[in-house]
């Protein structure tokens, strides 16, 4: 997972994602945002669907997606259109995960509308199923007469490569509102920067959710996605540890001191119990944030000693 925002340059995305191929990775993740969320750095941000088109030609392998694309940035006819393009510059590899929306200051940056939370939340209902019945390979051209969006005859063509269609993912607490949606529409509910026993009462939220709507609650997995460190000892973690901590005016003990149960840092083996307990809360996938875009040593490491022991848990 890549915070895209942090002036990734396409060097580095091309960087990023051979190295992910190469050492193992299921897939690569991008955020899909234009502006930093700090003022005093701002970076830049290539655009994230234009970045994954890009990219679905230079990979063979990885699977390529957003976490998550905001429900106000685009059209859901115009979405569905760069997800379906995507999939098949990919040959079939691509996910779209879709959220309301959160950073108003980058919505007025941009000329974005930014409603209220819960009229951004009643968009995103309209645009998960628009999105889903467009890729429909059993539905014709869609008419959708919803409060926020009206379509007429709208062929939805090509559809995706993938079939039935592209995963749709969605996230956030599980509440009830949210839960039951994901139950109706998602492929896979994300939660983020949460601890094991956070994610096993969201796991727990989502069964009830899928059993009140007649569906298998395991046809739902849950991934997070959580801040993550990983050195293969201690004097590596600490090096990378302090690169972050520069940043942020301080120092690598100081940084290591103040890591949460809801943050994976750690040697290999420390990390790997951590997992372990997640696993046991219901996480199925994981999406580790790689903050330093230049370090590709993080992603052989994780790669070569992480990942085909964490394929065992």
């Amino acid at each position: 997972m890549i915070e895209g925002q942090q002036g990734v340059t396409w060097d580095q995305w091309v960087a990023l994602a051979l190295a992910a191929e190469e050492h193992g990775f299921e897939g690569l993740f991008r955020s899909d945002h234009y502006l930093s969320f700090s003022r005093e750095n701002e970076e830049g941000a290539l655009d994230a669907w234009a970045t994954l088109a890009a990219l679905a030609t230079k990979t063979r392998r990885i699977r390529l997606g957003t976490m998550v694309s905001p429900v106000t940035f685009r059209h859901p006819s115009e979405l569905a259109k760069s997800v379906a393009t995507v999939d098949h510059a990919s040959d079939g590899r691509v996910e779209l995960g879709m959220g309301a929306g959160w950073f108003e200051r980058e919505h007025r940056a941009y000329g974005f509308p930014f409603p209220p939370t819960g009229e951004r939340v009643g968009i995103l209902q309209e645009q998960v199923e628009i999105v889903h019945r467009l890729w429909s390979k059993d539905e014709g051209p869609l008419t959708f007469a919803g409060r926020h969006y009206s379509l007429d005859a709208c062929p939805g063509l090509p559809k995706p490569l993938q079939d039935p269609h592209p995963p749709l993912i969605m996230g956030g607490g599980a509440g009830p509102r949210g839960a039951k949606l994901a139950a109706r529409w998602a492929d896979e509910y994300n939660v983020n920067f949460v601890d094991p026993d956070e994610c096993r009462r969201r796991r727990n939220a989502l069964d009830a959710a899928c059993e009140a709507a007649g569906r298998d609650p395991s046809s739902l997995p849950m991934s997070l996605m959580t801040f993550t460190l990983v050195g293969s000892d201690r004097s590596e973690l600490e090096a990378r540890a302090g690169r972050i901590a520069e940043r942020q005016g301080g120092d690598a003990a100081g940084f290591l001191a103040g890591v949460g149960r809801d943050r994976l840092v750690g040697t290999v083996d420390q990390v790997l119990e951590q997992l372990g307990a997640y696993a046991e809360a219901g996480v199925q996938r994981v999406m580790p944030p790689h903050i330093l875009h230049d370090d590709l040593e993080a992603v052989s490491l994780i790669g070569s000693e992480l990942i085909p022991q964490a394929a065992e848990i």
